[in-house]
């Protein structure tokens, strides 16, 4: 087996300028990508002003936005919330992410943060994490449209809740200062301009949430029954993908849930010089695919797919592909109520 995402994050001549403000020199490529957000974000500020081209602007603006920008930004947005972008003397620019970019991509400022932060790192897919895969037939789609609907709908009012049951009342006041800020400037805007407020920030927020829901489930769909509180069995890892490479090695799940504040370009040296508990663990490595496409493989339940991107870690016990379709199917049964 050979890992293809040690990418190591190579900073531009034009960013250079801002390495004296990061944390973290090997974020240099975040500053670059950042550029281009406002690029697309005066994008969307001029959609509200496009008139009668908006109905044929519209279309390739979603496009843009789908395929060139939402999923690295939402990794983005990601990696800066486990570690902040700017050293603390500059730390107010750490607000640009979540506040100036983040509504043109679908999020809202604050929640991402308090529901990945505040809430599912903490409990790990068990139980009381508001996203668990566990109670679903990971599977099954209907159980996935529950799983999404209720995430979408309910999702603001049971994070609140669960900040409170927890006493986490400051991420509890960031929620309420983000969503409300949020929708009192798209209510105004869809008063104002319907159409364009529709494409710029409405469309983009419940495609984002239901990419997230996708996502999740993909990452958390093959759960042991009887260690789902370990990283190794409750989350997969997908290597060697042309996501990892576009976001940040995003793929390398495990990885990030054992060692949560561990720099995006570590993940894969992580994974290599671990093989052993990976195997010993019994974890589902895949290759050549990432979690959107888990997500639809489970759905459209191509096993077969699924097994041929199984990775065989070395010194792993020998499967036959009945064999890992066997294990596959046994890791996506609902647990007990």
């Amino acid at each position: 087996m050979q890992v293809a995402d040690r990418k190591t994050a190579r900073t531009p001549a034009y960013v250079r300028w801002a390495l004296p403000l990061l944390n973290d020199p090997r974020d240099g490529e975040f500053v670059g990508f950042m550029l281009g957000c406002f690029g697309f974000a005066a994008a969307g500020v001029g959609m509200f002003f496009s008139g009668p081209l908006l109905p044929y602007l519209a279309p390739v603006y979603l496009l843009v936005l789908a395929f060139g920008f939402l999923d690295r930004f939402t990794l983005l947005l990601h990696c800066t919330s486990h570690r902040p972008l700017f050293k603390p003397k500059h730390r107010a620019l750490n607000e640009i992410v979540p506040w100036v970019l983040g509504p043109f991509f679908g999020q809202t400022p604050e929640t991402y943060f308090a529901h990945h932060m505040g809430m599912h790192h903490p409990e790990e897919n068990l139980p009381d994490d508001l996203s668990t895969t566990m109670p679903y037939h990971r599977d099954r789609f209907l159980d996935f449209l529950h799983y999404w609907a209720k995430f979408l709908f309910l999702g603001l009012v049971d994070l609140s809740r669960y900040m409170a049951r927890k006493g986490r009342y400051r991420l509890l006041r960031r929620i309420f200062l983000g969503e409300g800020v949020y929708w009192v400037v798209v209510v105004g805007l869809l008063l104002v301009r319907p159409a364009a407020a529709l494409v710029v920030f409405v469309g983009p927020l419940v495609l984002i949430r239901t990419l997230m829901m996708m996502g999740n489930w993909g990452q958390h769909a093959f759960v042991s029954q009887s260690a789902p509180e370990s990283p190794y069995v409750s989350s997969i890892t997908c290597i060697n993908s042309r996501y990892n490479r576009r976001c940040f090695n995003d793929g390398y799940h495990i990885g990030h849930h054992l060692q949560a504040r561990a720099h995006w370009t570590e993940l894969p040296v992580e994974f290599e010089k671990n093989i052993e508990l990976y195997v010993k663990n019994d974890a589902i490595v895949f290759q050549g695919i990432d979690f959107f496409l888990v997500w639809l493989l489970l759905m459209t339940k191509r096993w077969r797919t699924l097994a041929r991107a199984y990775v065989r870690l070395p010194g792993a016990p020998e499967r036959s592909e009945a064999e890992i379709i066997a294990l596959l199917r046994e890791r996506v049964r609902p647990f007990p109520a």
